[in-house]
């Protein structure tokens, strides 16, 4: 089935949320130390504890170049994590539903590189690993493919090889080292906390500013200062690095755009009454 796309002009750029689908995560693990009692209130676990995550990837048109953003679960997980997390795999359809082949992007930015950011990097050829998108750059952080090469125990299963040392190896994934332009109006800036390396992606066009925050802020229920993952490996990082982006996003009314919301991709956080974080749609 092809997932209904939301669509924006940014200036003089196009943003389409394109999704690889939806998969389920324990609802006490996205939500880290917050009671289910007050995260249920925004949203419903099932039977077993697991809620709705999504997979949003955003493909952003510059007029120049075809810049896809972040790549999803991807076709290639082991057995044991498709039985946890299933494997919907609708990228690469929705993509050609949007009027895009692989051939058409020129550039693939991956904000971390957990399987679920960037499982359609590659697709498995025979038995060769090859680049899903054929005539693209890729880019990642230095530091965050040195920690995956490391495989700690505390996080080795979220990091599959293949999904980025084949890049590597043939010059197409390109390491960066901290922020930096990627092509006119967009730019990758580190906020650690999820890892110590995790990119977000900001475009800007026309006097206006979007942000691809990644895994900072999944959803628009995670936007409190402290509702943090388990998943993150350096808790008060995380919300250090929240308030430094709420600090410029939000005086400049930057369209926040959420990785894993399964129904809303991208949306302005503000302050309501008493200082409470909203996240109005666009």
């Amino acid at each position: 089935m092809i997932t209904p796309m939301h669509r924006l002009t940014l200036g003089d750029f196009e943003l389409t949320a394109i999704s690889d689908g939806t998969y389920h995560l324990d609802g006490g693990v996205f939500f880290g130390v917050i009671p289910k009692l007050m995260w249920e209130r925004r949203v419903k676990a099932d039977e077993k504890n697991l809620v709705p995550s999504g997979l949003n990837s955003v493909l952003v048109r510059t007029g120049d170049k075809t810049v896809l953003i972040e790549t999803g679960l991807g076709n290639k997980l082991p057995r044991r994590l498709i039985n946890f997390y299933g494997q919907p795999a609708k990228l690469l359809d929705n993509l050609s539903a949007a009027g895009i082949s692989p051939e058409d992007i020129d550039i693939v930015i991956n904000t971390h590189l957990h399987f679920d950011h960037c499982g359609w990097n590659t697709v498995r050829q025979g038995d060769k690993v090859v680049a899903t998108f054929p005539n693209a750059q890729y880019y990642a952080q230095e530091g965050e493919w040195q920690h995956a090469r490391q495989q700690h125990e505390r996080d080795a299963v979220t990091y599959l090889s293949d999904n980025y040392d084949p890049l590597v190896a043939n010059g197409q994934m390109h390491l960066l080292k901290g922020d930096q332009q990627i092509v006119p109006g967009i730019s990758v800036q580190v906020f650690p906390g999820h890892t110590d390396n995790m990119q977000a992606v900001i475009i800007k066009s026309g006097g206006q500013t979007a942000c691809y925050i990644s895994d900072l802020i999944p959803t628009t229920a995670h936007i409190d200062l402290t509702w943090v993952m388990a998943f993150d490996l350096c808790p008060l990082q995380t919300i250090d690095s929240r308030k430094r982006y709420y600090a410029q996003a939000m005086p400049e009314k930057w369209l926040t755009i959420f990785t894993h919301d399964p129904n809303t991709p991208w949306a302005y956080v503000e302050k309501a009454e008493m200082g409470r974080l909203v996240a109005r749609p666009k």
